[in-house]
């Protein structure tokens, strides 16, 4: 199970700003290696991570699973949309929300991406989490997109 840690109200100037703060944040939590930060950086200018979405749109930036230490999560809810590059061109998208993945299997990382756009597709998820209290952002983020639970219908 992946660790999670959730940060709000935030002000970044630019992803790169973005980035630099999370190598930061994951190396002082101890779930990198020194060589995640830059790692992230140099991946997101080959590779960016902007989706857009419906309404909305959120970056979920990664490196190599070299750099982890043990799976984590970091969820970034900022004061105020960050400019990300759209993963499939060259447009540049506010990302409203920023979910940072560290993953040590590669596997894992596939199977966490293909759950995350799968969750992030319904307008009435993002919308939840751009707009839930602080205190409850870490726990609707497991229960909706991590862990969520089947409807069961009668």
């Amino acid at each position: 199970m992946s660790q999670l840690f959730v940060r709000t109200g935030i002000d970044f100037s630019s992803r790169q700003q973005v980035l630099a703060h999370i190598g930061e944040e994951m190396l002082a939590k101890g779930v990198v290696h020194d060589t995640y930060p830059a790692a992230l950086l140099e991946r997101e200018a080959v590779f960016p991570t902007g989706i857009a979405l419906e309404h909305h749109a959120v970056a979920i930036p990664h490196c190599e699973a070299i750099h982890a230490r043990s799976p984590a999560l970091y969820l970034i809810r900022p004061t105020r949309a960050v400019k990300f590059q759209q993963a499939d061109d060259d447009t540049e998208i506010e990302a409203s929300l920023i979910i940072a993945l560290i993953v040590e299997n590669p596997t894992a990382q596939l199977k966490l991406l293909r759950r995350l756009f799968g969750e992030l597709q319904n307008p009435e998820t993002i919308a939840a989490l751009l707009n839930a209290p602080d205190s409850e952002l870490a726990t609707l983020f497991r229960e909706t997109v991590l862990d969520p639970q089947p409807c069961i219908q009668n």
